[in-house]
């Protein structure tokens, strides 16, 4: 071979299990579509963030924090730990922290799964969760739902001896509907022990129904029960990703035996320690929420439009037309929401809650879609 001539190389041959992954698609930045479409005057109701920002006193103890970043961060996550539990009354052996809860859902994967594993998840629900049984090559066994509903009672009779792990998003992303107490707790006692059942409860301080269940309160009596929950939402922490998980002390223990080193970041620990108290922030951001959802619940009745009651802070609603395109007209008109189809929806989109002027022109905006563009008379 003459010198520089180039080396025909051939790549490690690929895992099998990983080619029925499919890319997690995030919603477009802001950025992106300034750049895309040459529009300056964009709003983001896409990614279920909250809509006033973060915790202000999340952003003071950031500032503060910035001038020890030369320093690595506690690995053991040793303040937050002890924050969360005093909030939550569990013990910190109870607790593991992760980069988003995202990754802690990669953690139970990776702790728990193997091949021979079933995985048992709901449709209409979190991508990550089939994400979490593929990586790791387990089967997962997709559960339909029941009036956009987790049918908990068929999800128990799809137990098998194989079943090693069960998800259940609570409220569910995208639809916003939740399982009750009474029913969680007859899936519970019908599920074996050796099954681990992962309540993901990113939305959970939106909650204001009166059934919805208290998981923490269940976890001395449910050893298989393993309860996941962000500061990325209600908090206003997304970008700095920190997420936490409460379970069993022999499940924590097991979990992070696969935790990489320093994978919470200082900036990310001393924010979501301080936004943990901001109260009157919480408060603020429920009630900015309720008084969004109403609103948009009366103007999707004004137009005809049908729509799921949430107990989050987004809405699944049908559009009657396919969500991409409608997606599509929506971002020349500079308004970001979320496409039904990534998640087996397509005639819905899912809009998160903002500010009242963000809910104003987000209804303008789709107004002028249906009737531009969707043949629709309003």
């Amino acid at each position: 071979m003459p010198p520089g001539a180039p080396i025909a190389m051939k790549l490690p041959e690929i895992r099998s299990t990983i080619l029925r992954i499919e890319p997690y698609v995030p919603g477009k930045p802001i950025e992106e579509v300034q750049r895309e479409l040459g529009i300056d005057d964009v709003i983001k109701l896409a990614s279920n963030e909250n809509p006033l920002g973060p915790s202000p006193r999340g952003v003071k103890a950031l500032q503060e924090a910035a001038r020890r970043i030369h320093i690595y961060p506690d690995s053991n996550s040793y303040y937050l730990k002890e924050a969360l539990s005093k909030h939550l009354g569990v013990a910190p052996e109870q607790l593991i922290l992760g980069n988003g809860s995202d990754e802690i859902l990669r953690m139970l994967g990776e702790t728990f799964l193997i091949p021979e594993d079933e995985v048992i998840v709901s449709e209409h629900t979190f991508s990550v969760y089939q994400f979490v049984a593929r990586l790791m090559g387990a089967q997962d066994v997709v559960v339909p739902m029941k009036d956009y509903t987790f049918d908990l009672e068929a999800m128990a009779q799809a137990v098998s001896p194989k079943t090693k792990m069960v998800f259940i998003c609570n409220p569910n992303n995208p639809t916003g509907t939740f399982v009750g107490v009474e029913e969680l707790e007859r899936f519970l006692d019908a599920v074996p022990p050796r099954v681990l059942v992962v309540m993901d409860e990113a939305y959970y301080e939106y909650v204001d129904d009166p059934a919805y269940p208290d998981t923490v309160a269940m976890l001395p009596s449910r050893k298989n029960l393993v309860v996941l929950r962000t500061f990325s939402k209600i908090y206003g922490l997304a970008g700095l990703r920190v997420g936490y998980g409460i379970g069993d002390p022999e499940v924590i223990a097991a979990i992070n035996r696969v935790r990489e080193p320093f994978n919470v970041n200082s900036l990310a620990q001393a924010a979501a320690l301080a936004a943990l108290t901001d109260e009157e922030f919480l408060e603020e951001s429920r009630a900015v929420n309720r008084a969004g959802k109403a609103f948009l619940y009366q103007e999707f009745e004004r137009l005809g439009l049908s729509y799921l009651p949430s107990e989050s802070n987004f809405i699944l609603v049908n559009v009657g037309m396919d969500s991409r395109k409608f997606m599509g007209a929506m971002l020349k008109r500079g308004v970001i929401i979320r496409a039904g189809d990534s998640f087996g929806l397509p005639g819905f989109i899912r809009v998160t809650v903002g500010r009242e002027q963000d809910n104003r022109r987000f209804i303008d905006a789709l107004i002028d879609v249906l009737s531009k563009e969707g043949g629709v008379t309003l």
